[in-house]
């Protein structure tokens, strides 16, 4: 499944996909909930998106053999070097599912985008 289904929720999205899948877009989720408590959940390009402070804060996805985390230009930018092993595009990173996710990386970009967002 590659999530390209319009979901309506984040919850109906993450059903999409296999369980194993699901486990990790659900430990994203929840992941980016503790380091951003007051962002709001939606659904933006189709696929779970956390907004903060009026603009978006990340997206994430998930496909056939990744989890790919959206955390802007900037966000990438700023931990260049760490994401140096995944495959990365101007604005995302792939984790694949054959591997753990980087939690600590995932806490320390979403922290970084939450402190972009507030100036905090």
């Amino acid at each position: 499944m590659d999530g390209q289904r319009t979901s309506g929720s984040i919850d109906e999205y993450i059903a999409q996909f296999p369980q194993e899948t699901r486990e990790v877009l659900t430990e994203v989720r929840e992941l980016i909930r503790s380091c951003a408590p007051a962002a709001t959940e939606t659904i933006s390009y189709a696929i779970p998106t956390f907004d903060l402070g009026g603009g978006h804060l990340v997206h994430f996805a998930g496909f056939a053999r990744h989890i790919a985390l959206y955390p802007t230009p900037s966000g990438m930018e700023a931990f260049a070097d760490e994401l140096t092993p995944y495959k990365r595009g101007k604005g995302s990173v792939q984790f694949p599912l054959s591997e753990p996710l980087p939690t600590d990386l995932v806490r320390r970009i979403v922290e970084f985008r939450v402190r972009e967002v507030t100036g905090a």
